[in-house]
């Protein structure tokens, strides 16, 4: 009897040692930091595709999962081993298994902030986007450069651009090509309120007029206050069918951004941006215009001014002119300044 009970005792006690042993263990895997130890949150992208052996590698070769035993463990425990979900993560400095697998299989993903502005042409919002998301930098410009697709939106290739309105947005890794093109149309239908339709109605121009001008004004300019009057001169010039003569759409037609000033010879180049040659406007914008530069020519500055040239100070302000032969004195004093400082194209 004694020695049935003296059996019975060391069982219960083998038994809460290995009880606690494993509670400790459980808890062990569960709840200490095993993910990013006393390091910064870092960034972990999972592809279509991937399983969970390479997602456990990666993120063990990659110093991101201290002990990979116990999250391989806890993981195959979850099945997240058959629920990988591709996309974008953060892992929070010492995040515990139990979390990071939750985040990881419920596919909560942080969304990528995305920010494009101070871009000319498709090709170069294509670059921008680069691989920030899915999808890859060369289906983005394949997708700017069909009109088939640009047609689809209510645009052509030319005024395509003019879809993408300058800005900081976020989006989830995982967003398509087509996605991310359906979510800039809706910023851009957004952004063309009624009042905005009105104000373009008014001067007799398209929401992708408006566009093609802003780009304009934005080129010439890049302080806000100036821009309204900058659109007032343009307007006016279109008003009498006069050419335009913006030398920025010289700069796009030669495809050579470095170009800081315009020579006679430039202005001869056969090209439908050529607004030195061809009246009205041209085709499309000769870069992405922002909003400041949109509302500007949605409200532009009433005046009787119909030339404009930079100041000689280099203030980035113009000076602006009623007729030609005053215009002619401003643009000489400017003209000298570039001469003393050297430049010379």
């Amino acid at each position: 009897m004694f020695k049935n009970k003296k059996i019975l005792l060391a069982g219960l006690i083998i038994f809460s040692v290995l009880l606690t042993s494993f509670t400790f263990y459980a808890w062990q895997v569960l709840f200490t930091p095993n993910l990013q130890v006393e390091r910064e949150p870092v960034s972990f992208i999972i592809r279509p595709g991937e399983g969970f052996k390479s997602v456990q590698n990666r993120l063990y070769d990659e110093g991101i999962v201290q002990e990979a035993v116990s999250f391989g463990f806890l993981a195959r425990l979850m099945n997240y081993d058959e629920q990988v979900r591709p996309g974008h993560y953060i892992i929070e400095k010492n995040m515990n298994n139990l979390q990071a697998v939750r985040m990881l299989r419920s596919g909560a993903q942080t969304p990528i902030r995305i920010t494009f502005n101070n871009l000319r042409t498709r090709q170069d919002l294509a670059e921008r986007l680069g691989d920030k998301l899915m999808f890859s930098r060369q289906e983005m410009d394949s997708l700017l450069s069909s009109q088939a697709v640009a047609r689809a939106y209510g645009f052509d290739t030319a005024t395509f651009i003019s879809m993408f309105l300058p800005n900081t947005y976020e989006f989830y890794w995982t967003t398509s090509a087509r996605d991310f093109m359906d979510r800039m149309k809706k910023e851009y239908d957004d952004f063309w309120t009624e009042e905005r339709l009105q104000k373009a109605e008014q001067l007799g121009l398209t929401p992708a007029e408006v566009a093609t001008l802003a780009s304009i004004v934005r080129a010439e300019t890049n302080k806000a206050d100036e821009m309204p009057r900058v659109a007032g001169v343009y307007l006016n010039r279109l008003n009498i069918n006069m050419p335009l003569q913006a030398d920025p759409t010289l700069v796009f037609a030669l495809g050579d951004f470095s170009i800081k000033r315009i020579l006679a010879k430039d202005k001869a180049i056969d090209s439908p941006y050529n607004t030195y040659m061809y009246r009205g406007l041209p085709p499309g914008p000769i870069n992405m215009p922002t909003i400041t530069a949109l509302d500007a020519v949605l409200n532009a500055e009433k005046h009787k001014y119909f030339y404009f040239v930079a100041r000689e100070d280099f203030s980035g302000y113009h000076t602006f002119s009623v007729n030609y032969d005053e215009h002619m004195k401003n643009a000489r004093k400017y003209q000298r300044a570039l001469q003393k400082r050297g430049i010379l194209r």
